[in-house]
């Protein structure tokens, strides 16, 4: 048993890396190697898991809670959904953006719009709302 931290994981596609606390490389594992439940696989979090040699590179297996880890909080709140699930998705190999639903983006935009610029009248945010929301699923900045 080796332990590691989460360094991503892409709950949408079922995939992520751990980088083992001994070195190396990161290791691929798939949700269907996960002894815990999908939605705790977050940056940070500390797991023990077997390294088998996959068809490309090291694959992890039996990937469960290292002993004391603690799950890191969702890296948002929920938003208008409540739903405090947040995809994280890669833009390149450094960098991470958060992916919201349609109903977060609109609830987060408005609050920037009310925040930035209250002499904005109900008619105009809907709008602008209705522009930036078509803008974020263009870019993949929002589901739905």
């Amino acid at each position: 048993m080796v332990a590691g931290n989460v360094v991503r994981f892409d709950g949408l596609r079922g995939y992520g890396f751990i980088a083992p606390d001994n070195g190396g490389e990161d290791v691929f594992v798939h949700v269907n190697d996960l002894l815990i439940p999908e939605q705790q696989m977050r940056p940070g979090l500390t797991v023990e898991f077997v390294i088998e040699e996959g068809e490309r590179g090291p694959k992890a297996s039996d990937v469960r809670l290292a002993e004391g880890a603690v799950v890191p909080a969702p890296l948002r709140s929920g938003g208008a959904s409540g739903s405090g699930v947040t995809r994280q998705v890669q833009v390149d190999d450094d960098t991470l953006c958060d992916v919201l639903t349609a109903e977060e983006f609109v609830h987060d935009v408005t609050e920037v719009l009310l925040s930035s610029a209250p002499s904005l009248t109900g008619d105009q945010i809907l709008q602008i709302r209705r522009g930036l929301l078509q803008f974020g699923k263009n870019h993949g900045w929002t589901e739905g």
